[in-house]
């Protein structure tokens, strides 16, 4: 799998700066590639074998898809990864605190280059003087009009 070597495009210092977002446009991460030895390593780790997913050779034969395609969950874990190449917060420390209403909804097939948009819905005070956030996530595979994932993400942060 290779992602775009881009920088962030803006830095967030405090809540107030992504308190700013909310209901603004979506932030944009850059394009991943998803290769076939990424899909066989992320099986590997979750023992999700599936020929679907492992198999190219019969998944062209044999899938409704034309092809292997990469696990769902394995879509779904490039969205900390994708936000984290989109904004850089500053922080002293950040963690992913959940998901909610997550749905694949077009298949990642095997060479298919994707990307994230990170709209943020609410920022919210939590203890110990950090902040959550809830952003809207939108998976967007290259030259396809259909999302591949949508989610609400959750993060929390601690300035």
């Amino acid at each position: 799998m290779t992602m775009e070597s881009t920088r962030p495009a803006a830095a967030f210092r405090n809540a107030a700066a992504l308190r700013a977002l909310v209901g603004g446009a979506p932030l944009v991460s850059g394009w991943v590639t998803i290769d076939q030895p990424s899909v066989d390593r992320f099986a590997q780790v979750t023992g999700d074998h599936q020929w679907i997913h492992v198999d190219p050779e019969r998944a062209r034969r044999e899938s409704p898809f034309g092809g292997a395609i990469a696990h769902g969950f394995m879509t779904l874990s490039l969205i900390p990864a994708l936000l984290e190449k989109t904004v850089r917060i500053e922080q002293r420390m950040g963690v992913n605190y959940g998901l909610n209403r997550v749905r694949f909804t077009s298949p990642v097939l095997v060479g298919s280059q994707l990307r994230a948009r990170f709209a943020v819905v609410s920022v919210a005070d939590v203890d110990n003087a950090g902040v959550q956030v809830m952003w809207n996530v939108t998976l967007e595979r290259h030259e396809n009009e259909r999302p591949v994932c949508v989610a609400e993400f959750i993060t929390r942060h601690y300035f």
